[in-house]
């Protein structure tokens, strides 16, 4: 069918993948970083497309004949009515929002009616919170806003010339605070809660819809949010979930219907297929492990590991309830982490190892279960982040999850699955392939871990574990 391309532009940088469209080969390669600061919460676009552009150079896109979009997600980008930027584009987890979200919740009635509502609690870094935040801190900015965009509605705009019609996708839109994945809407009274008045939003098109072509003839799909364009290029299907190691984690689960939860442990997000992806976050993951590896001396969380795996499972009755920073599955915004289980033979360095690799995979199996326990089917977990390549974590992984755990091979997945959007808009502009499924492309090259003898062991861990959990915190996951 031809070459398509995926184009991600992270926090940081952005990269270009150009891909086989029938098979989604990888041909060639970009990688340009964002010019200007690191991190910054206030960022002009228009670094991103000077990034674009330094990534495509060289003829990278020579022959290419569509292009995907996948951008940071949580950005908020505010146009007046001429379509002009009012004031730098609002990035990342903005701390600054942090009141606006708490006084959002409370002026729209609670955690529940949000939850209802659009299936997610305002957190600081989502656009609803921004708006909040640019209505009380720069009210006469607020005041000029007239149209709301995120990076990747922006960037698939600028690449269409900037057409009068502004589109965007479930995906994305399912990100910001005022779009239900549920009843597949905007909620503008939220928008107008949010920032004083209303603002025009962009047309929300199908997974498989071009958003327009170019003035040189390059077909435009759709495009959508990081996470979502990672889950496609990895290929998730129902069954899957994906077990994300930074400092803090998540679980996301692919789904058939959208999730809303009480308590708001689950941000209900859309993926870029149709399906659903609702995710779990925790506080706390990897920084558990950089924590115990400080307190012990380890130099590496590879030593970290190697010392783990000298102790047995259930780390000699040592258990690492691993809420460092307060903790958001279950809600304990204020607590501590806890070290249980101290004896005189479980006061050994390779002991203590082994319960924080045991703490963070059971803490994020607490949040596996908040979606297990609404019905969602996890057969396969994808495992990402760099610690997912510790022999420790892929040792105790596949018993406490009890499931298969497929660790893949670093890449741009998100970039992959742009490009693989790219190339299922190009067939259904050509009649080649049906709306209903994306392209059969090949999966992720990846390490697969089976449970097998070892999982009754792995939920004796888990149970002890949850013991734990109960006596110190009895009733977390229910209050």
């Amino acid at each position: 069918m031809g070459i398509v391309a995926g184009l991600d532009s992270s926090a940081d940088f952005t990269r270009i993948v150009v891909c086989d469209a029938d098979t989604g080969a990888v041909l060639r390669q970009g990688y340009a970083p964002h010019p200007g600061e690191p991190k910054a919460t206030d960022v002009d676009p228009q670094a991103w497309l000077l990034s674009l552009g330094e990534a495509a150079g060289g003829g990278l896109l020579e022959g290419v004949q569509a292009i995907g979009v996948s951008a940071q997600q949580h950005g908020l980008v505010p146009l007046d009515a001429q379509g002009t930027l009012v004031r730098p584009a609002m990035v990342g987890n903005d701390k600054r929002a942090q009141v606006a979200a708490a006084d959002l919740i409370e002026a729209f009635g609670g955690r529940q009616a949000w939850a209802e509502a659009v299936g997610s609690v305002p957190q600081a870094g989502q656009p609803v919170a921004k708006l909040r935040w640019l209505a009380r801190s720069e009210p006469e900015n607020a005041q000029r806003v007239a149209m709301l965009l995120q990076p990747h509605d922006w960037l698939v705009w600028q690449l269409l010339g900037r057409p009068v019609r502004r589109t965007t996708d479930r995906g994305a839109a399912s990100a910001t605070g005022y779009w239900s994945a549920g009843a597949g809407a905007y909620r503008p009274d939220l928008v107008e809660l949010a920032l004083g008045h209303q603002a025009v939003l962009p047309e929300v098109i199908g997974p498989a819809d071009a958003a327009g072509t170019t003035p040189e003839g390059l077909l435009i799909s759709a495009g959508t949010g990081e996470t979502m364009a990672a889950a496609l290029g990895l290929g998730l299907a129902p069954g899957d979930a994906v077990v994300s190691l930074g400092a803090s984690g998540s679980v996301m689960a692919v789904h058939h219907e959208a999730l809303a939860d009480p308590r708001g442990l689950i941000t209900s997000f859309a993926d870029a297929t149709g399906m659903h992806l609702p995710v779990v976050h925790t506080s706390n993951a990897v920084r558990a492990l950089r924590g115990t590896a400080e307190m012990l001396g380890a130099e590496s969380l590879e030593e970290l590991s190697a010392l783990a795996l000298k102790s047995t499972p259930g780390a000699s009755g040592l258990v690492l309830l691993p809420y460092l920073e307060g903790e958001r599955t279950p809600p304990l915004p204020h607590t501590a982490g806890t070290l249980s289980g101290l004896r005189r033979e479980s006061m050994k360095p390779e002991h203590l190892a082994r319960a924080a690799f045991e703490g963070m995979l059971c803490a994020l199996t607490d949040a596996m279960d908040v979606l297990r326990g609404r019905g969602v089917e996890v057969r396969r977990i994808f495992l990402l982040g760099a610690a997912a390549g510790l022999p420790a974590v892929q040792a105790i992984a596949p018993t406490v999850f009890g499931a298969q755990v497929v660790v893949p091979q670093p890449a741009d997945y998100a970039a992959v699955g742009a490009a693989r959007q790219a190339a299922w808009a190009l067939g259904v502009a050509r009649g080649t392939l049906s709306p209903a499924a994306p392209p059969a492309w090949q999966g992720a090259a990846a390490q697969v871990f089976e449970p097998g003898e070892e999982l009754a062991v792995g939920q004796a861990v888990r149970q002890q574990y949850v013991a734990t959990r109960e006596q110190i915190h009895p009733g977390a996951f229910t209050s």
